[in-house]
Formats: structure tokens, sequence, C-alpha cells
């Protein structure tokens, strides 16, 4: 009997996750392995804003899949729908070439897009902060803008090159605009014709707290010390419009400005809708082992499942953490090796470790094992989690490189021009386009499940 094939759909941190636990607990005989995934590398998301502002390299938070994986095919490219029913997945390569990938297990860990409320003008004018070229494109635009403003000769254009308007009072949001503020700051004293106090950074958020999950008192210190450092943060409010020079608030406000950072919010992917599942918030329903209830051999997990959270009871959903995502696909290389096996599987159950928001400079908030913790010990708590996280030692000394070296030598505020010229918005830089419907999926795969025959995975039933 021919090997079983197992697809894993996303390279993030469920994906990658999961296809490591299955290296490491099925021999190569057992089952063949594939990875679909338009990236060579694993991202790591939660140091993205000091990508942006010039703290780390972007290098230094992208891991070669080649270091880590090393029996597992990688298929460059996007899965663009899926027939459970076939058992195939039509994936578009890199090359935009249409291919059909034939599995009998699959893992659909696609992760998640930019949610923009269809709020107008959002996905044209805003950026994103989700991958790495959105984060060193992000990094270019706000420094060619101080360039800019020292250029002109027009005070109202100076003005609006030197507003930064970012949306939501997330981790990545306020992370971010913390990160980008302070090199703002520091940039504007090599201008000649800027100042610090000219800059303004506005964090709007429709929320009634910040970081609500850090609960009050935490939040509370957050909020104190980004208003300390002169940012603008304006609570229960979001963007009724946006423009290429100017953002509308829900409040009436109107903002002249070239700068809107959108980190409010994320959908599941796209790919979900082309199969005919239950959903519950937009995301896949599973049940507690991480299977797509109705769909044989389908798993789902991370951003694209609505994964019961048996630690507080299981009537609430996990929430689509990095925290979360890195566990359920470790839950899940389990479950898809007793599956092959033919043994019973593990429901997923983990309870919160703790979160870490890193501010810059010493003003972190940390809350290890409920322990609120604010100030030197909080940024010693985030940095040593995010090290600890990094997936090989190669990445941790990357890291701890680059924070010494800019603790010692500061920054160069230079742009790379990778993108000039080009727009980095969300709908250019996020390709959301081309997901398939149900019925699409089935007129582009049928003749492939008549051409192949797939293996009998039926005597590996798991046992009652």
């Amino acid at each position: 009997m021919t090997r079983p094939r197992i697809l894993i759909v996303g390279g993030g941190f469920a994906g990658i996750a999961c296809a490591r636990r299955l290296e490491r607990v099925l021999a190569p005989g057992e089952a063949e392995l594939a990875l679909v995934t338009p990236l060579s590398y694993e991202l790591y998301p939660p140091l993205l804003p000091q990508v942006a502002a010039g703290v780390l390299t972007p290098q230094s938070v992208a891991v070669s899949l080649r270091r880590s994986l090393h029996r597992t095919r990688i298929i460059p490219g996007a899965a663009l729908g899926v027939d459970p029913e076939a058992k195939v997945c039509v994936v578009r390569l890199i090359t935009d070439q249409e291919v059909h990938e034939r599995y009998d297990l699959i893992v659909l860990a696609s992760g998640s897009v930019t949610r923009s409320f269809d709020i107008p003008g959002v996905p044209e004018h805003a950026h994103g902060m989700k991958t790495l070229a959105e984060a060193v494109a992000m990094r270019d635009h706000v420094i060619s803008q101080l360039d800019l403003a020292d250029a002109s000769e027009d005070p109202r254009e100076r003005e609006a090159r030197l507003r930064f308007v970012v949306v939501g009072g997330g981790y990545a949001g306020t992370e971010t605009a913390a990160y980008l503020q302070r090199l703002t700051l520091a940039t504007a004293r090599r201008y000649p014709r800027l100042h610090p106090q000219m800059i303004e950074w506005h964090l709007v958020d429709i929320a009634p707290r910040l970081m609500p999950e850090l609960g009050d008192y935490l939040g509370d210190k957050a909020l104190e010390l980004l208003r300390r450092r002169g940012m603008n943060v304006a609570l229960g409010v979001s963007v009724a419009s946006a423009g290429p020079d100017s953002v509308v608030l829900t409040d009436g406000r109107r903002m002249s400005t070239h700068t809107l950072l959108w980190t409010a919010g994320v959908a599941a992917s796209p790919l979900i809708s082309s199969m005919e599942a239950q959903t519950v918030r937009g995301r896949l329903a599973v049940t507690p082992d991480l299977t797509v209830p109705g769909l044989d051999g389908v798993f789902a997990l991370g951003d694209a499942a609505a994964v019961p959270d048996l630690a507080t009871g299981g009537d609430a959903i996990c929430p689509p953490t990095a925290q979360h995502a890195l566990r359920q696909g470790r839950t899940a290389g389990t479950n898809v090796a007793a599956r092959v096996r033919g043994q019973r599987p593990h429901s997923y159950r983990h309870r919160d470790l703790g979160l870490v928001v890193d501010l810059g400079g010493f003003g972190s908030v940390s809350r290890p094992l409920g322990i609120p913790l604010s100030g030197f010990p909080a940024q010693v708590v985030a940095r040593g989690y995010h090290l600890l996280a990094l997936p090989t030692f190669v990445a941790r000394a990357r890291v701890a490189t680059n924070w010494a070296l800019h603790a010692v030598a500061g920054d160069d505020f230079v742009r790379t021009g990778f993108l000039a010229r080009q727009p980095a918005t969300i709908r250019e830089m996020e390709h959301t386009g081309g997901y398939l419907t149900p019925d699409e999926v089935r007129a582009v795969t049928t003749p492939t499940q008549h051409n192949q025959q797939a293996p009998d995975l039926s005597v590996h039933a798991p046992e009652s």
C-alpha cells in the first residue's frame, strides 16, 4: 500500500508547528509530507513592529524553512480551494501556474487576512502590518514622509506629512505605533527644518479600553505611558472613511494625513469559503481534536478555525493568537499521526501562559502567569519570551545581536527603496483575490478524482 499523503496548507505558526511535529513522530516510510506556502520562511509576526522601526533586520524574524523542515516537500504557492470529496487542493504556484495536489489527510492552517469592515477607502489607502514586506514598506513610507516634509515649502503639506494615524488598539497596533513614534522622534533631530514637536501620532480604536486582554491595571499603565510620550489616543472612535491625503473619524473629525496604518482586526482566510462547511464567526467549526465535522480527513486550526477553548469550559473559542496557533499546530501534528496509525486523537487544551507587550525602551507591560509587570521587569520578560519562542538558535542569536547593536549604535534612518513608486496598501500587499467557490473547485477537481486513486486509509480508522 502506498504511503498516505498529508498536505499542510499555510506556513504560519500553526502549519509549521504541525509539520515539525509530524516529522518528529512519523517515520519516513509512514507518510508523505507536503506544505503549501508562498514563502520560503516562517515569519515571527510579534516582532514586526521592531522591523518597521529598524530595531531588527528583516532576516532576523524570517526563519528559513530549509533549516527546520527536512522531510517535508515545500510547494511554493497559495491554496485557492479545497475539494474534500475528491481530496484535492487547488494551488496557485508563485509562477501563477495552477496545480492540483492530491491528499489523504489535509491540515488547514491558512491563517487570516486584514479585516477592513467595508469602510470606504481603507483597502485602497491604508497600510497593513501582517507581513514582512508590509513592515519593511511601512518603515520606508514613514521615513519618506519625514524626507518630504523637510523638503516641502508648503506648511499645510508639511503638517499632513508629519501626522500619522494608527487604527487598532490591540497588541499589533499599539506596539507598532509606539515603536514608530520613537523612530520618528529620533529621526526628526537629524533634519534641519523639522522638530520632534511637529510630529503627531494618533492611535484610535473603537473599543473603550486599550488592549483589554491585559486587564484594567496594565491597560491603563500602557495608556498612561503612550500619552506621556505624546501619543494622541482616542478610544471609542474608528475611521468612517479614508482618502489619499485625509482620514475622517466616526466622531466627525477630519485629519489631513498621508499615513493610515490599519491593524483593527483580522478575518479568516477566504480559502475556507471554498468548502461547504459550518463556520463560527467566519472561522471553520472544529471539534476539540481539531477535525472538521462531516469532512473526512480534514483538520483545521489557527486563525482559520473556531477551536473550542476547553480551558474555559468549551463554550468560548480560542482567540487567534500566536500562542494558541503554535500549540494547536503541535496537537494537530499528534492527531494526524494518530489517524495514520489508528490511534486515539487528543483534545486541544491550553491555558494562556500570559501576555507581553513591548512598547520600546523600558516601556513594556507583561502578565506572565497572571502576574502584572511594567517597566524594566516587564521588558526583560517580554524579550525573554520572544527569544524562547523563536524556533531556531540562529534566529535567537540574530535577534539578540540586533537588540544589542541597536542599543549601542542606534539607527541610521535609511530607506531601502524596495517598493519605491509602488503602492504598499492593504489591497496591493494582501493577495486576497482568486479564491474559488465550492462549485468552481468541483469543476476543476472532478477530472482529477477520476484519474487518480487515493490510498485506502480505512484500515487506519481510529479505535472505537
